[in-house]
């Protein structure tokens, strides 16, 4: 019998399938497009030991990168012109991000990385910094 280690699963996160969530409640978010949000999170994960906190990828589309940060993260920051930002208190915009559950039939979402006990969100300044180097 082998011991599986459980997943992490915050509230936010459902237990099947995928749910829309009002970014700037559970998470802020910082989006980024295509083959360039996937270079951003691959490089994100390989900076934080594989240990990055939740990126959601979607599979079809546009391919967009939904990095989750903590609420009210988003607007500590200065973030560049290639990404943008939703959950920023007092915007005009409601924002809904497409969640998925950790198991299962997600489609056509998918996480690229899951949130874990010790980094439940992505950390700004590492996101910020990974950014940087992408020269976003």
């Amino acid at each position: 019998m082998t011991n599986a280690i459980p997943h992490y699963r915050p509230d936010w996160v459902p237990l099947a399938g995928h749910h829309l969530r009002l970014s700037g409640v559970h998470f802020d978010t910082i989006r980024v497009q295509g083959v360039r949000g996937e270079q951003v999170a691959a490089d994100l994960v390989e900076a934080a030991d594989g240990d990055a906190g939740p990126v959601v990828c979607e599979v079809t589309g546009f391919r967009w990168m939904y990095f989750l940060l903590a609420p009210g993260e988003v607007r500590k920051h200065d973030w560049p012109l290639g990404v943008q930002r939703f959950g920023e208190r007092g915007s005009r915009t409601v924002t809904y991000i497409g969640i998925p559950a950790l198991d299962g039939n997600t489609w056509p979402l998918r996480w690229y990385s899951e949130p874990t006990a010790t980094t439940p969100f992505v950390e700004a300044g590492r996101l910020r910094t990974v950014l940087e180097v992408a020269g976003l």
